[in-house]
């Protein structure tokens, strides 16, 4: 955080705001402790810089890119901003090994690994580039062991969370984990998260920081369509469903997202492709990967092409708390001064 002038004090508030985020904004290299989740296709290089421009801390989602669109989504970022960001990348990418090797031909300071255990070789790889590993805990048993593998910090996503989601909430993930794990590395809490009096929550119990997407979705710098911007606008957070798996053999991991006629064709997708496992046309790694490919072009008509009826809206349930298209600068500060009056509110 900024230091206050000697014309004008620093409130009670703003400095226990600042104390409680000094670890996670020294790790994150940021003014405040505030990441940007990840969101294909919404976290480019526009949205990434004005993050970190106003203080935060912007972070590319490398999704599906080939490690070339990487290389140049990661220099137009830089030549937008010269604060810090980072960039997140898939576990199951295919690519891996060479994206993480862009981050590294770039000097990119913090690299977010989502989606699962690491691949064998890619923390040790993220590790020697010099770059912080940042990796995302589901439990508390993979916490630990992330940590025992590398991690230089982790971040707990609860399923209030926009986009892929596990089925256990911000809040008991937070009760379960941070009292073990806050000690040892820096942890950014995730998932529902929309005012600042959640985030003075958090980092009372322990939080370094915090991660929010939904909430920068409508910044005035998010390339997302106007469609999708209003979509968010529009919604509350019971409009924000998860959605329904129909066959156990596939692994289809929930994803949180508007309600539309999305959904149904989504349905009819995971019927098509347990038919085609039933008639033996398709391998089981085959049936995953057209589901995952299934979400990236629904997520990309909705998101570039505005077709919010037919495509993914993904979004957390702390939708209802996005009311307008604003900056991000003053995203950021809204969410500073409200965790700043709730702490100075606790200390009276």
């Amino acid at each position: 955080m900024c230091e206050a002038s000697a014309a004008v004090p620093e409130s009670i508030g703003s400095g226990r705001l600042r104390a409680r985020m000094a670890r996670g904004a020294d790790f994150l290299g940021t003014e405040v402790a505030i990441m940007a989740g990840a969101m294909s296709w919404v976290s480019e290089r526009n949205l990434v810089a004005a993050i970190s421009d106003a203080g935060g801390f912007g972070v590319i989602a490398c999704g599906a890119m080939t490690p070339a669109l990487l290389d140049r989504e990661i220099a137009a970022t830089a030549a937008l901003t010269t604060r810090p960001f980072g960039v997140n990348l898939i576990t199951m990418h295919p690519d891996l090994p060479a994206l993480i090797a862009v981050c590294a031909k770039h000097r990119v300071g913090h690299v977010v690994l989502a989606g699962g255990l690491p691949p064998k070789g890619s923390i040790e790889a993220i590790g020697e580039s010099g770059a912080k590993l940042i990796c995302f805990a589901p439990t508390l048993a993979l916490g630990r062991k992330l940590i025992r593998s590398g991690a230089d910090a982790l971040v707990i996503e609860g399923m209030e969370a926009g986009g892929h989601i596990g089925p256990v909430s911000t809040s008991v993930l937070a009760q379960e984990m941070l009292p073990e794990l806050g000690s040892q590395v820096p942890v950014f809490v995730a998932g529902g998260i929309g005012r600042g009096e959640a985030i003075a929550g958090y980092l009372d119990m322990g939080a370094a920081g915090v991660q929010l997407g939904t909430r920068f979705v409508c910044a005035s710098e998010s390339i997302a369509h106007p469609n999708f911007k209003k979509a968010f606008i529009r919604a509350s957070a019971r409009d924000a469903v998860a959605s329904v798996q129909l066959d156990p053999r596939l692994p289809v991991i929930p994803v949180r997202a508007l309600r539309n006629a999305g959904a149904d064709l989504f349905t009819a997708k995971q019927r098509e492709v347990a038919q085609g496992l039933d008639d033996n046309k398709v391998a089981m790694a085959e049936a995953q990967l057209q589901i995952e490919h299934y979400w990236a072009g629904a997520l990309r008509r909705a998101v570039i092409d505005g077709d919010v009826e037919h495509g993914s809206v993904m979004a957390g349930q702390s939708v209802g708390m996005v009311t307008r298209e604003e900056p991000a600068a003053a995203i950021v500060a809204e969410l500073v001064a409200e965790a700043a009056a709730a702490l100075e509110k606790r200390a009276a």
